[in-house]
């Protein structure tokens, strides 16, 4: 009988590909994969290690597989991932019950090391980052009609408080035909919803054509027969060309929603962050893009209590904030990463106090959301459906202006019980809940 090999990938959509990938070599293998780990003879552990939270969510599950090794429950341990590349002895050292410690430079490997720890072998492998394979089978982990679409590996941004350079190697784009071969075969096995992923996907080509390809690139999945909704994630703002929005505004595929980290808007702040701009180039920028692109939805994420930032600073961020009213905000307190340069600078702010302005900022966001969100009552939208929520006794999927995992749901009625993931409807938005929407099926003729 095959042995049970499960998988728990924690952290960005960037790592649940790789682990895709490894799940395809292992089943490939002949091994028989499980959903639930805890159930597995073999649990891998593919962890995230960019901030403390995530490292700390790692440990735990860690630990928590220790404990049903040592209870018998498990036969093996593997970790994987950024906290295995980052923390290599480290990780052996703290938790000797991991059978294997794999960088990400081995997940090609992974059936070797699957086979040297089923004979009792303790395993570390570590090799150059850049043999992190960029293209190969994947076993999908997301809900059948969505995937993502990793289009580069590693970064060269080198913002100060980022460890992402050091734990995944410089900026590498994966070449345009082994892309479009890749969104082909999600397509024919049923993907309609393709994601497009990198560190900074606004950079991609640039490596390897000489200048940015990301428009053409897009121009070209666009012609893939079954994709319907084409999402642009992680856009680096220096990098948001005309030729990228003109793109955008014409190809309907393309969704009206742009992934634009920006961290903060104070330009002293942003060039300790070693990030270009200021408040003025943003303002600028955001303006253009909504002018450019019509009825865009537009997500943020922000930095607050980077080191120096002072209350009029923060209050700058807080007005700023205000003034764009972006459709999707993500607010995180600042992390002191161990080996960037940010973690040695002076003037770290109180860690209660970082906490503290995240919170007015989320705050802010919640009031901003629930504006956007009353606006859409009596409207009908396009909805993909996710499920069935049982408890709510109702269906629940997400609009174009949803990112998977990240945004928020449309909860709606239907009076036909057989609708199924996949299935895109019309909903009549009734109502709002937080940064959720509720409404009922207007429209039967659903595809």
């Amino acid at each position: 009988m095959a042995l049970r090999v499960g998988m728990v990938s924690l952290g960005c959509s960037k790592n649940q590909v790789d682990a895709e990938r490894m799940l395809y070599k292992i089943q490939k293998a002949g091994y028989q994969l499980v959903e639930d780990a805890a159930l597995a003879d073999i649990a891998i552990i593919n962890t995230c290690g960019f901030i403390e939270s995530a490292k700390q969510e790692a440990i735990d599950t860690i630990l928590e597989f220790a404990v049903l090794k040592k209870e018998g429950r498990i036969k093996k341990v593997v970790i994987t991932g950024c906290l295995a590349e980052r923390y290599r002895s480290e990780v052996s050292e703290l938790i000797p019950e991991a059978d294997a410690v794999v960088g990400i430079g081995c997940n090609a490997d992974i059936v070797s090391v699957l086979e040297r720890i089923t004979a009792d072998e303790t395993v570390q492998c570590f090799e150059e980052k850049e043999k992190l394979e960029l293209t190969g089978g994947r076993v999908l982990t997301t809900l059948s009609f969505t995937s993502y679409l990793k289009i580069a590996e590693g970064c060269d941004n080198r913002c100060s408080y980022c460890a992402i350079p050091d734990i995944r190697g410089g900026f590498r784009s994966v070449p345009m035909e082994n892309l479009i071969d890749e969104a082909e075969k999600l397509a024919a096995n049923g993907v309609r919803e393709l994601n497009v992923i990198a560190q900074d996907t606004t950079r991609y080509g640039i490596d390897l054509y000489g200048k940015y390809m990301l428009p053409e690139l897009l121009e070209k999945l666009c012609v893939i027969e079954n994709l319907k909704w084409i999402r642009l994630l992680y856009c680096y703002p220096e990098r948001v060309t005309d030729e990228l929005l003109e793109v955008m505004a014409r190809e309907e595929k393309i969704v009206k929603y742009m992934d634009l980290p920006i961290q903060h808007c104070d330009g002293d702040i942003l060039r300790k962050m070693n990030r270009p701009g200021d408040e003025d180039s943003l303002r600028s920028l955001i303006a253009k893009i909504r002018a450019k692109v019509p009825g865009i939805i537009l997500r943020t994420t922000l930095i607050t209590g980077f080191p120096t930032e002072t209350e009029e600073q923060f209050t700058r961020l807080a007005e700023f904030v205000d003034d764009m009213e972006f459709d999707r905000l993500g607010c995180f307190p600042y992390s002191e990463e161990e080996g960037t340069p940010a973690a040695e600078m002076d003037g770290q702010v109180d860690e209660e106090v970082r906490e503290r302005r995240a919170e007015v900022i989320m705050d802010q966001q919640s009031v901003i959301a629930e504006k956007k969100n009353n606006a859409l009552v009596g409207s009908v939208i396009e909805v993909v459906t996710e499920g069935f929520d049982r408890y709510g006794e109702c269906y629940f999927g997400r609009s174009a202006a949803d990112a998977p995992d990240i945004d928020g749901k449309v909860f709606f009625t239907s009076p036909d019980k057989r609708r199924i993931p996949g299935e895109f409807v019309k909903v009549r938005i009734n109502e709002v809940m937080d940064y959720d929407l509720i409404g009922e099926i207007e429209d039967e003729s659903a595809e």
